[in-house]
C-alpha cells in the first residue's frame, strides 16, 4: 500500500511517498480501506518533531479515517467486512489502509459523506468533552470561540449553538467570518482588530460566560480581560505556537476558572466515552445541528500541500485527503 513516511523530524515537504505492507489487525484492532483523512493542525507539529507525542520512525501521520472495514482481529464483534466506519487513530491515516482500534472505530451516521465522515471525530469529540464535560455550557449563556473558521472551531460554534449558548466567534478574514456566521455564531469579530476585546464586553455587557481557544498566545491574555466573573477559559491548544502564562491572583480577582481540554487524555483512559460521545454527535447530526464542513480535497499523493496550506492558515473548516468524489 502507498503511505507517508516520517524517517526525521522534517517539514511536510520532507515525508515521502512509500510502498509498505498492509498491516495485520491484532486483537481488538479493525484494518480500515481509507477513502478519506482528516489533517488536523498537530499532525504539522508532529512530523517536525514539535508535538508532545513523538512515534518511532518511521512513522505515518494522520489521525482520523473514514473508510471501510477490510479485516478485523480477534475478540472484534461490532464490525463486519465492508461496514463503511469513521476511527480515531493512533497514527497510521495518511495511506491506503489504517489499523484502528476497535473501540474508537464507528459507523458513520446515515446520510454523512465519507469525508464528512472523515472531519468528524476529533474536532467534534474533543469540542463536546469541553463544553458537556470540562464546562457545562449553559442556555442563554455568551460563548466566545476563537479562531471560529478552522475545523476544532466550527465544531465548537455548533455544538455550543445547539446547547443553546449565544455565540461570538472570532476569525481573521472577511471570507472566515462569513463562514462563522453561517455556522451559527451571532456575532463575529477580526481578531486582527486591536479593539475585539471592547467589542466582546459591548456585546456582552459582562463579558463571555465561557471562552473556547485553541489558540494560546496574546489571544488567551487578551481573553481574560473580556470574560465574564466566575467565567470559564478553556484552553484547547496552542495554534500560535505560544503558550502562555497567568498570574494566579488575576484568576482569584476576577473570580475565573482555567481549564484544561485533553480529550485524548480522557478518552485514552475512559476509551467508552468515544462511544458514548460519538452516539450523541449521531443524534445531533440527524437533528440537523450539526454539519461538519470540508472546505478543501486533496489527493493522498498531495499531503505535503495539504499540510502547508493548513499551516499557513488557509484552510475554511477542514481539509480531507481523499481520491473519491464526495
Amino acid at each position: 500500500m502507498k503511505a507517508w513516511q516520517v524517517k526525521e523530524w522534517c517539514e511536510p515537504e520532507g515525508m515521502a511517498l512509500e510502498e509498505i505492507p498492509i498491516p495485520v489487525p491484532g486483537p481488538r484492532q479493525v484494518l480500515i480501506r481509507n477513502a478519506a483523512a482528516a489533517l488536523n493542525f498537530f499532525d504539522i507539529l508532529q512530523v517536525q518533531g514539535k508535538y508532545q507525542i513523538k512515534p518511532p520512525f518511521p512513522f505515518t501521520p494522520g489521525a482520523e479515517v473514514a473508510g471501510t472495514i477490510a479485516a478485523v482481529g480477534n475478540e472484534v464483534t461490532q464490525f463486519s467486512l465492508g461496514d463503511s466506519v469513521l476511527a480515531i487513530l493512533n497514527g497510521g491515516g495518511f495511506a491506503e489502509y489504517s489499523l484502528s482500534d476497535a473501540i474508537k472505530t464507528f459507523p458513520i451516521p446515515d446520510g454523512m459523506s465519507v469525508t464528512e465522515a472523515a472531519a468528524l471525530p476529533i474536532v467534534y469529540q474533543t469540542s463536546y468533552y469541553a463544553l458537556t464535560k470540562r464546562t457545562q455550557s449553559q442556555p442563554g449563556e455568551w460563548l466566545l470561540v476563537h479562531a471560529g473558521a478552522s475545523g476544532v472551531g466550527m465544531s465548537a460554534i455548533q455544538i455550543g449553538r445547539a446547547l443553546g449558548a449565544r455565540i461570538i466567534a472570532t476569525a481573521g478574514s472577511e471570507e472566515k467570518l462569513a463562514f462563522c456566521l453561517e455556522q451559527g455564531a451571532e456575532h463575529v469579530i477580526n481578531y486582527r482588530d486591536p479593539s475585539w476585546v471592547d467589542r466582546v464586553k459591548a456585546i456582552t455587557g459582562k463579558g463571555a460566560d465561557v471562552i473556547y481557544d485553541p489558540v494560546g498566545g496574546s489571544v488567551f491574555d487578551l481573553s481574560t480581560k473580556c470574560i465574564a466573573p466566575q467565567g470559564r477559559l478553556l484552553v484547547v491548544g496552542f495554534a500560535s505556537g505560544q503558550i502562555p502564562t497567568i498570574a494566579v491572583n488575576r484568576i482569584l480577582i476576577k473570580d475565573i476558572s482555567i481549564v484544561g481540554v485533553l480529550w485524548g487524555g480522557y478518552s485514552a483512559q475512559h476509551p467508552e466515552y468515544s462511544v458514548e460521545v460519538h452516539r450523541a454527535l449521531a443524534d445531533m447530526y440527524a437533528a440537523g445541528q450539526i454539519h461538519p464542513q470540508v472546505g478543501a480535497k486533496f489527493t493522498l499523493a498531495e499531503a505535503p500541500r495539504a499540510l502547508r496550506s493548513l499551516a499557513q492558515r488557509e484552510i475554511i473548516g477542514k481539509a480531507i485527503l481523499t481520491d473519491e468524489e464526495s
